[in-house]
């Protein structure tokens, strides 16, 4: 059973659980340098997928936490068709990674910081609820915002004082 928006407390325990694994993630992205997003995606209740950007490493700009995790998972499943998973990310996805999740089928998205400046979930878009499109996603968001958000932040403070972009 995959859980929805309407029974967000009886299932907030689980939604923490995936999401520290995408937090742990977002972690070994801030190591490597790299913008620290993670994300998983979990399919009955196992983690089939797990990935953190890797722009900088693979000279990438779709190398986003969200699009090499679900590649993973379909990889993983051995279907484009994620439609029985769920995707755990700690930053709300942009226009590029919620144009795959529409086309994964993915039905529930769990995020945790918003992007004022880039996202397409809640923020500036609303890709994933546009009924103009074939597929519609339930989200759940601010699930551990406030750690997803202050990684961001160490991240790009220590950006500014090292002089980088």
């Amino acid at each position: 059973m995959i859980p929805t928006p309407d029974d967000r407390r009886e299932h907030q325990s689980v939604y923490e659980t995936f999401m520290q694994l995408a937090i742990a993630e977002a972690r070994q992205a801030m190591a490597e340098d790299e913008v620290p997003v993670g994300a998983v995606i979990v399919h009955d209740y196992n983690v089939i997928a797990s990935a953190h950007n890797q722009r900088e490493q693979l000279r990438d700009p779709t190398a986003h936490a969200e699009m090499i995790a679900i590649t993973q998972a379909a990889e993983s499943l051995g279907s484009w068709r994620l439609n029985d998973c769920t995707l755990y990310v700690t930053l709300e996805p942009c226009p590029m990674c919620a144009g795959a999740i529409v086309q994964a089928r993915i039905p529930i998205v769990v995020y945790g910081a918003t992007d004022p400046k880039a996202g397409a979930v809640d923020s500036l878009f609303q890709m994933l609820r546009d009924d103009r499109l074939n597929h519609q996603v339930k989200t759940i968001p601010h699930i551990l915002a406030e750690p997803c958000g202050r990684l961001l932040s160490e991240f790009f403070q220590e950006q500014r004082r090292k002089g980088k972009k």
